[in-house]
């Protein structure tokens, strides 16, 4: 007797243990499914202003371009990217939302100074309106509407290309301030040192770019594809772990692969094409960034207009540079 009650206590407990397993198996998979983003429920409060924005700033009476990225992250948090005037994309660890109205803080970067940067806003009639208070209590105001997608519907057909450097002056060209460094030496579009950037008089929509650059020890530069977006041209070593504000990256947003320059004093390559967001950089014979989307503008873009033709700009107040050609083919 004692032998039978051992024996079904034995089965009664096997039994609810695979019970307690099925349990908790099936819990796990219904925790699965409720963390699976696809069928993640957006709450309602917040559903409008996910996504990217464009910004405008009104600084001091200068309109100047910044971005924001907002995302949900789990349930309810909400995280995001951030691009001022100036410096790179920088992340938002929290955005709190209280009865429609939206505030972060974000520490300097190039700025310099203690204490956080403070952006408050909230979504008015499809835009953003809101107030930057830097940490050094400047305040401004911003505006902002969705950035576009910019997804073409079929494949591109390319026009005639044009030599955008005649060899001879800077016909076609204009300097952004009147500290002007560019000049040009037998043959060679040459900025002599920190002074006024370089910017295109033709504007662009997608196009591929050939540029063959030199610099000296030490310098940075880069060329802003539609005055926006900047692919960084800077002394990187060669030796250093690729990265997005480094040699061939786009400045903030996307890392190269590989760390393809040649050095200081060389003559070097690269073959950028444009189309959409969608970019595509060779850096002397080797493709770094293939076919990757650039999410917003990079600090020092000329405005936050995505959806418009814009400039070529060679950034020349950081240092010293050299081209010998630069030709691009647009899009038919």
């Amino acid at each position: 007797m004692i032998k039978q009650f051992a024996t079904g206590l034995a089965f009664t407990t096997i039994l609810s243990l695979s019970l307690s397993s099925c349990k908790n198996a099936t819990q796990e998979k219904k925790e699965e499914e409720v963390h699976n983003p696809a069928s993640q429920t957006i709450p309602e409060e917040s559903k409008e202003l996910l996504g990217r924005w464009d910004l405008t700033v009104d600084k001091k009476g200068t309109s100047v371009p910044s971005w924001i990225e907002i995302k949900l992250s789990g349930f309810t948090t909400l995280v995001g990217s951030w691009v001022g005037d100036s410096g790179s994309n920088r992340p938002i660890s929290h955005i709190k939302l209280t009865n429609g109205k939206f505030s972060f803080a974000i520490p300097p970067q190039w700025e310099g100074g203690e204490g956080d940067f403070v952006i408050e806003g909230e979504l008015a009639g499809g835009e953003l309106k809101g107030t930057i208070t830097s940490n050094n209590g400047e305040k401004y105001t911003f505006t902002g509407v969705k950035a576009p997608y910019l997804v073409r519907d079929k494949a591109v057909e390319w026009g005639t290309a044009v030599e955008l450097f005649n060899g001879k002056d800077l016909t076609g060209w204009k300097p952004s301030n009147e500290k002007n460094q560019w000049v040009v030496k037998d043959g060679i579009l040459t900025n002599q040192g920190a002074g006024a950037n370089l910017v295109s008089e033709q504007s662009f929509q997608d196009f591929k770019l050939s540029l063959e650059f030199r610099y000296p020890e030490g310098s940075n530069s880069g060329v802003y594809l539609r005055g926006r977006y900047e692919v960084q041209i800077e002394d990187s070593p060669k030796d250093k772990h690729p990265g997005s504000l480094y040699f061939g990256g786009v400045y903030g947003f996307l890392a190269p692969n590989e760390m393809a320059t040649l050095g200081a004093n060389e003559w070097q390559k690269f073959d950028i094409t444009l189309v959409g967001r969608l970019v595509t950089i060779v850096a002397n014979g080797k493709t770094i960034i293939n076919n990757q989307e650039i999410p917003g503008i990079t600090g020092g873009a000329l405005d936050s207009k995505e959806g418009e033709p814009g400039p070529l700009y060679i950034q020349g107040d950081h240092g010293a540079i050299e081209f010998r050609k630069i030709t691009l083919t647009p899009a038919k």
